[in-house]
């Protein structure tokens, strides 16, 4: 399962970001690790962006991006 799949209002575990180089780093760089735990508060109404909570602050994330992080249901 891809964040870009997580429904609003769940919490999900980062098990794996695919991609590799600047790309993955870029997205580690946003808080977003293997082991993390995600809480998913909104997507908009088209699906771009998706609102999370990393680590105590507020992110948005592209769907694209979103759909390079593979999670599990904490």
């Amino acid at each position: 399962m891809t964040l870009r799949e997580a429904k609003t209002g769940t919490t999900v575990v980062v098990t794996g970001i695919k991609g590799s180089g600047a790309y993955k780093r870029r997205i580690m760089d946003m808080g977003i690790t293997k082991g993390s735990t995600l809480f998913v508060r909104k997507v908009a109404p088209l699906g771009d962006p998706v609102e999370l909570t990393v680590r105590g602050y507020e992110l948005s994330v592209r769907r694209d991006d979103a759909e390079c992080v593979e999670i599990a249901l904490a």
